[in-house]
């Protein structure tokens, strides 16, 4: 079974219809999370999101629009009531079989503090060998990672809408999963939003400075950026 991975969204239509494109034909949607901005509502990403019917889960940004501190977000002329409704009806964890496999998704984190951002080298991303799944699958961090942990396969798409990930040149990215070989292949893209980064100007990290991230060290869980 193939899965298309998205997260992050935060509005950007235009990211979102890039990484369909870039996915290609997928079995199933998954989106980790954060569709939108905690003050900002998008009715076409919902839209096509509920139009491809994707598994979704909510974020902390939907926690914030859907909360008290986003009702005059909620209550905009524009607003769609029934995307609103729909976004509203999603989880905040899915616990599910697909392709025969185990999978969880989450946004941040499956423990409290549930807003946690889990890195690659995070300590904490070690706890989710509790959690009795094939395949973990994250957002939050806007960092792209496919890794093991214990059992599973701890699986972040990045960002479908905001890039942050300096390892890929701040580039978008999307992730397709083949659950029956657990082969996980990422696409990164340029945010058609915005101007393309030059790398040129890029900081990089001194020779010798202690890194804060790495890449998954099973490279058959890994493709490089194109």
């Amino acid at each position: 079974m193939k899965l298309g991975i998205v997260a992050d969204i935060h509005c950007n239509l235009a990211g979102l219809e890039r990484a369909l494109d870039l996915m290609g034909p997928v079995d199933e949607l998954l989106c980790a999370g954060d569709a939108v901005y905690q003050f900002r509502f998008s009715n076409d990403v919902l839209a096509l999101l509920r139009e491809r019917k994707a598994r979704y889960v909510l974020g902390n940004h939907e926690r914030v629009l859907l909360g008290p501190w986003g009702e005059a977000a909620r209550e905009r002329d524009g607003v769609r009531r029934e995307l609103l409704e729909y976004m509203a009806a999603q989880p905040y964890r899915i616990d599910t079989e697909m392709g025969g496999r185990r999978l969880t998704m989450v946004h941040g984190s499956p423990f409290d503090p549930y807003d946690e951002y889990l890195y690659p080298n995070s300590p904490n991303l070690q706890k989710l060998a509790e959690i009795d799944a094939d395949f973990i699958i994250l957002g939050h961090t806007h960092y792209h990672m496919a890794q093991p942990v214990g059992r599973s396969l701890v699986i972040n798409p990045g960002s479908a809408g905001e890039s942050r990930d300096h390892r890929n040149g701040f580039r978008l990215s999307c992730a397709v999963l083949e659950t029956e070989t657990g082969e996980v292949q990422f696409h990164h893209y340029d945010d058609p939003t915005r101007p393309a980064v030059d790398p040129a100007v890029i900081p990089q990290a001194k020779p010798g400075a202690t890194r804060h991230e790495q890449t998954p060290e099973n490279h058959a869980w890994w493709e490089a950026p194109s």
